[in-house]
This record gives C-alpha cells, structure tokens and sequence, in this order.
C-alpha cells in the first residue's frame, strides 16, 4: 500500500475558460496592485456555472418531488458532493445518448455492482473532458445522460453524480437544442442545426427522445406521460434537462465540466472532495474537485495539457 495522493479533477479557471455558449465571458480585474498598493487583490464578475462547478436543486426548477420547494446551495448538507467514490469509464458513440446499458457495464469495468452505488459519488468519464475547449464539438456533439440514466441513478440511490461532460444532460436536452423558454437549436458545423443534423445522422425516432412536440407526434401523448410525466407532474417541461431535474429533484447533486487528471483515476474507487461556497440561496457554484487515493491505484496516464486560452 503507497502513500495517498491527492488528483485534482478541475479544470483550470481564467478569463479565457470555455463556457456554454450563452454564458458572460468571465472578467477578473485588479483593486490593487503590487506596483500602487504593495498588494494584490482580484476580483471576478463571472457565471457561477463556468468551468468546474456543483448545481443545487433551485439552478432548473421550483418544487423538488417531495412537493416541497426546490433547495438552494446553503439547504443542502455540507457533505452532498463529497463521499466514497469510483469513476465509471463510459464508452459510447460520439453525441450518443448515455443509458442504463452504459452504466451497467461500466460498473462490470470498473469491478463494482450497481447496487453497491447506495450513498456513493458516481464521477463518469466519457472523455469529453480531454476535449474541454471553446468548440462544437465539446459542447454541441457531446454525449450525455437523459431521463432513463437519470432513473437509474435514482434507483441505485447514489449520493451525487459528477460528469465530465457539458452538462448533467445531453446537449439536446438543453436549451441548445429545442427545449426550454430560453432554447437556441444552435447551428452546427453543417450550417444546419443541431436538431436537423441529429435527425440526419440518428433518425426522427431517436430525436424525439429530445423534443417534447416529436416525441408526442412519433409516439403519442400517452407514450410521452409514461415517460415524462412525473417531470410534468411537478410543472417541469419533461425533455428539457430531465437528468438534472431526475436527480435533483429526488436530492442526488450534481457536478458538471469534471476534469483535470481524471483519466488517472477512471475505474477506480477513492474519496471524492468537493465543496460549493456556502452561498445563502445560490443556485450552484464552481468548486474545487478533488479524488483522494492510494498512489498504487493510480493509473499510469501522463498528467493533464491544457491548450486552451494560450496555455501550454
């Protein structure tokens, strides 16, 4: 047994982070210097959603499904992101809809069973993370989670789910895509939107699982309440991030843009250490995200390059 070593799992803040696609560009400016004041001191106008952060229940809805009104960053415990963890390795198909399938044999890669998830932190690597930058394809062709993963987290009752992804939603669960007041249906590389390149390349069938409207014209009303309709039970729009809400609304927490050294500890278990800023009604906050682990688990990956923003 070696000693145990500390993985850092963030990604690097500065003014120059990717961020998702409508968010502000981050601004950081000096109130002193060295060369006037003989000190340093910073300040930063930013999104609390950029680059490595934690949501709370309040960031995507009103009432949790207890029909309680949904937490703030302060109401949650001061241990919800932080627990015994294991990294599940992901392989899927690039933009491709994570479910149960994936998860479960993930679980088989990294030795664990899911039932053995109760109360644990499930960090997931899809390799997204390797590609985080201002591009397409690390926020529009991402893959991601969507209502049937966020059920299975439910059900196996794990305690937070940090992924290395865009979002705790595939991209077209997002306002990305056709979902939500605030909803962009981005134009992708094609020059035709991402809601009409998906259904060229995956078909209308496999698109509806994103749209309320398709999935209800493919599959009727009936389909969709079966399916979504404990999200509109509680006056949610079903496909518009449904794993967020899924997993928040039933107290799961979650972390998004998970990275770093995460490939080091990808099918392994460790200590999982992450804690917001004690913000009074925050909706989330950035974080730092941390694995605590044996040096002998590691595994034997080169350390993280960043390339983004100038940095080599």
């Amino acid at each position: 047994m070696g000693k145990i070593v500390f993985v850092d799992l963030t990604h690097p803040f500065s003014a120059e982070i990717p961020r998702w696609p409508y968010f502000d560009k981050p601004i950081i400016d000096n109130a002193h210097t060295m060369a006037k004041g003989g000190v340093l001191t910073q300040k930063i106008t930013c999104t609390m959603h950029t680059g490595t952060h934690c949501d709370a229940p309040r960031h995507v809805m009103e009432i949790e499904f207890d029909g309680k009104r949904a937490r703030y960053t302060h109401e949650m415990p001061v241990d919800a992101y932080t627990g015994d963890a294991v990294c599940l390795p992901i392989e899927i198909e690039r933009w491709g809809l994570i479910r149960p399938k994936h998860l479960e044999a993930a679980c088989e890669k990294a030795g664990i069973k899911p039932g053995d998830l109760k109360g644990m932190v499930v960090c997931l690597n899809t390799g997204m993370h390797r590609k985080f930058d201002d591009s397409k394809e690390y926020y529009h062709y991402s893959c991601g989670t969507g209502i049937d993963a966020g059920r299975w987290f439910v059900e196996k009752r794990v305690k937070c789910v940090a992924m290395d992804m865009q979002a705790l939603d595939h991209p077209l669960h997002t306002a990305m895509g056709n979902n939500g007041m605030t909803r962009m249906n981005l134009i992708g590389a094609s020059g035709k939107t991402i809601s009409e390149e998906y259904i060229e390349q995956f078909g209308e069938e496999a698109y509806a699982e994103f749209d309320k409207f398709a999935y209800i014209k493919i599959y009727g009303k009936e389909a969709y309440t079966i399916k979504f309709g404990e999200l509109e039970a509680i006056g949610c729009w079903g496909t518009w991030e449904p794993c967020h809400k899924m997993m928040l609304g039933h107290g799961i927490v979650g972390v998004e843009n998970l990275g770093g050294d995460l490939d080091k500890v990808s099918g392994k278990r460790f200590r999982f250490n992450c804690f917001p800023i004690r913000w009074y009604m925050g909706d989330g906050s950035m974080a730092r995200c941390v694995a605590e682990i044996d040096e002998d688990d590691l595994n034997e990956v080169p350390d993280r390059k960043y390339t983004y923003g100038g940095c080599i």
